[in-house]
């Protein structure tokens, strides 16, 4: 067993997105220690509540309808055991292990601000586990998103307890023996510490949140993407002038705009039809590209910004207020920032393949396409060219469309209806990662078709930064001469999307970076 790769030091309140996003490429975390008297003054008024004879949710009560029933000090080790146990019902394939590194992670935040009553060793078992590659096996189905995401992080705990399975080294094996492995003993949960541990909305969060990442990024490729689009149709990059976007406000418009500009500057292809062209104004997926861009980007920023506020906030139930010596019950727990959240993300991923699977389609109909041969084949006919290429885009697009309905608004009351309305944050987070997958393919054939197009318009040459960009393409994708195996061709195409390779390459040929960032603090 070894030791994973250096860890960050989690202020809770302030940790950034890019933090996170360090913690889903592998870096564990460990909470800065200014934070551990707190931690331990709110796990000495649990300790005394526990005591007490007044009844106190959670600490020496039963949970949800069951609150009513007091449990005796001597038996609350149990309760806390049993709670965990029985709330591991989840169902379907095991959660990516990134995401539950993650998880973790925002576990860790949330009981770092010493307002949930835990010990510190609860804390520190779970900063071992990332440390020493102990990954919880976490089924990814069994959440509403209500009073947490009770059974996904009832799977994470058990692994803590010597309970569940594990991940170590690429192999499942059970929890106890995982921890064995590790030099860790299953820790003894004390009075609130199962509750703390499964009440909140890090399953759902850390989905949102590797969901906001991909999303940001596949954005930015969009605006690549989108760009080599227009050179390849000979259309008008007019509709991007700055003074259009200024009169509208959008910043994500205005940053949009400017980006393919910069990507488009020096174009032979652009310079080439500005006398003798009939066309008055091109389609909206390569006009209003400023105007639906934009609007994704300004989506996506909000969504992280709400998500970084829940990455860093106390979202179990009771909490403890350890100015007052308090322990006042909530609902923290409930999980509708974040589906509103997920559901903004689902809208600008569908919409960025909307506009992208309409400027294909474009590209291969020699209605639309201004010169070029139907398909983008040079001998068409005998070849088909990217005609299916098109049409698996259109396929991939649907399937998005459908999965981008609002989860958020489908309550299913549970619990004997104590939990009357639920977020469904699961759902909406989850679905992300199959949308984000599908996008990044329909951005892979329009790359394809794009730089076909652009191919099929020489002698004339396109821009600097968008000819880095197919060159990049081309050391792994030839130009399409006679039909091929394209399954290939399209794998790999949506790799170099997914991977952000398509704004990287294109600011190596730009005099300054003109592509949106998502900052939570300024974006």
């Amino acid at each position: 067993m070894t030791e994973q790769g250096a860890a960050i030091i989690v202020k809770p309140g302030t940790v950034s997105l890019d933090e996170l996003a360090r913690v889903l490429a592998g870096a564990p975390v460990v909470l800065d220690p200014s934070f551990w008297p707190r931690v331990e003054a709110a796990a000495k008024i649990v300790a005394k509540a526990a005591q007490a004879a007044a009844p106190v949710y959670g600490i020496n009560t039963g949970f949800g309808k069951l609150a009513s029933k007091r449990i005796p000090p001597d038996q609350t080790a149990l309760l806390q055991r049993n709670l965990i146990v029985s709330h591991c019902c989840g169902v379907g394939p095991a959660t990516p292990e990134p995401i539950v590194r993650l998880m973790m992670a925002l576990k860790i935040i949330s009981l770092g601000r010493g307002a949930s009553g835990v010990r510190r060793a609860v804390i520190e078992q779970l900063q071992a586990m990332m440390a020493r590659g102990v990954t919880p096996l976490v089924p990814q189905q069994g959440s509403v998103g209500a009073s947490g995401d009770l059974a996904p992080l009832a799977h994470m705990t058990a692994v803590m307890i010597g309970e569940g399975q594990a991940i170590v080294d690429g192999q499942i094996v059970p929890g106890g023996e995982a921890l064995a492995s590790a030099g860790l003993v299953p820790l003894t949960l004390g009075p609130k510490e199962g509750l703390a541990l499964i009440n909140g909305t890090q399953f759902s969060t850390a989905y949102a949140i590797s969901a906001v990442l991909r999303a940001f990024g596949l954005a930015r490729a969009a605006l690549v993407t989108g760009a080599l689009s227009v050179d390849a149709a000979m259309a008008s990059t007019a509709p991007f002038r700055p003074e259009i976007q200024a009169l509208r406000g959008h910043a994500g418009q205005i940053a949009a705009a400017a980006t393919l500009t910069a990507l488009l500057e020096g174009s032979d292809i652009r310079l080439s039809h500005l006398e003798g062209d009939e066309r008055v104004q091109d389609p909206y997926c390569l006009r209003c590209q400023p105007q639906v861009a934009g609007a994704a980007l300004d989506l996506i920023a909000q969504a992280a910004r709400t998500l970084i506020v829940e990455a860093n906030a106390v979202t179990d139930n009771p909490l403890v207020l350890v100015e007052t010596g308090e322990i006042v019950s909530g609902g923290n727990f409930h999980a509708e920032p974040v589906a509103f959240a997920a559901d903004a993300i689902a809208l600008a991923l569908s919409e960025i393949g909307a506009i992208s699977e309409r400027r294909i389609a474009t590209l291969v109909d020699p209605t639309l396409n201004f010169g070029l041969p139907p398909f983008l084949t040079p001998d068409p006919g005998i070849n088909s060219g990217f005609m299916i290429a098109e049409v698996t885009a259109a396929a991939l697009y649907a399937e998005n469309k459908q999965r981008a309905a609002a989860c958020s608004i489908d309550s299913t009351p549970t619990s004997a209806n104590q939990e009357d309305h639920v977020s469904m944050a699961a759902h909406a987070a989850r679905r992300l990662s199959d949308m984000a997958d599908n996008l990044a393919a329909i951005l892979g054939i329009e790359l394809l078709v794009a730089a076909q197009g652009i191919t099929l318009r020489e002698p004339h040459a396109t821009s600097r930064p968008l000819a880095a960009v197919i060159a990049a393409l081309r050391e792994q994708v030839p130009a399409l001469g006679a039909d091929r195996y394209m399954a290939g061709d399209l794998a790999k195409a949506a790799a170099l999307v997914e991977a952000d390779a398509l704004p990287a390459t294109a600011l190596t040929a730009l005099p300054s970076d003109p592509f949106p960032r998502l900052d939570e603090r300024s974006a």
